[in-house]
């Protein structure tokens, strides 16, 4: 059980996590060590007093904007596939989490009455104040727009305090340190920074929905134990993108172990 004498930095919290952090070594699907290790990382954030919020990509299934989407009849047509993706992964999130004995409820963009609630914000909102896990499932329900942009826009519905990035990646940095060497961590960036750069964080419609709703985003390393409860109790981990200051701040020299976060759905 996770230690609950230090205290959280960040309570309400929805945490992105992409489709293809789900692969682990596997080519396509799904990676049940990965999957295994995620729970037991949401689990001590929830032991911890968190009230998590999910959204999980598709892409190590089905994305939209992939080759094989492209094959579709219509965007639209491979968008809607991709919803159903990430259905399956959330699915999927919600056994291994309920395995190890956390409350979950699974909610959809898409009605799919059998396995899921449909998206209600004042249900979501009473299922966190419960103590229960919310997994949002189907993207926006719409075509044309990212699992990036459904975490964005489903962190200001339920209003979340920050939005998490996990990926498999430490933060954002200044270059690609397997390439510049010089490269260096942003404890720090500004949003502004971030569009200036155009450093593939988030989409553009995601990053600028946080943006309106003044949601600032966290990128970290999900892959490394304990790190999700070091975001949440602010203890230097990963990359703060903040609004409300237009300075930036770079971690120390040493910190060097990864390569600029990218954009995955």
């Amino acid at each position: 059980m996770a230690d609950s004498s230090q205290p959280l930095r960040y309570r309400r919290v929805l945490i992105k996590l992409s489709g293809e952090s789900l692969l682990g070594d596997k080519p396509f699907g799904i990676d049940h060590r990965v999957l295994d290790r995620y729970a037991d990382e949401l689990k001590e954030a929830h032991e911890a007093g968190a009230e998590l919020a999910l959204v999980v990509g598709g892409g190590n299934i089905f994305r939209g904007v992939s080759p094989e989407g492209a094959a579709m009849s219509s965007r639209a047509h491979g968008d809607y596939m991709g919803m159903l993706a990430t259905m399956i992964n959330a699915m999927a999130l919600q056994d291994a989490l309920e395995r190890k004995g956390v409350f979950t409820r699974l909610m959809s963009a898409i009605e799919m009455d059998e396995i899921a609630e449909p998206f209600i914000r004042r249900r979501a909102i009473r299922h966190l104040e419960k103590g229960r896990v919310v997994i949002f499932g189907a993207g926006t329900g719409n075509p044309y727009f990212t699992t990036d942009t459904a975490a964005s826009l489903r962190a200001a519905e339920v209003d979340a305090e920050v939005v998490l990035k996990g990926t498999r990646v430490s933060g954002v940095f200044t270059a690609d340190p397997e390439k510049d060497p010089e490269a260096r961590r942003f404890a720090t960036i500004s949003g502004q920074e971030v569009f200036r750069r155009n450093l593939k964080v988030m989409d553009l419609t995601a990053i600028s929905l946080c943006q309106e709703s003044g949601l600032p985003i966290i990128v970290f390393n999900m892959d490394e134990p304990g790190t999700l409860l070091r975001v949440l109790r602010d203890e230097g981990e990963g990359t703060l993108i903040q609004w409300n200051d237009d300075t930036s701040t770079l971690a120390e020299p040493s910190d060097l172990s990864n390569p600029l976060a990218t954009s995955a759905s």
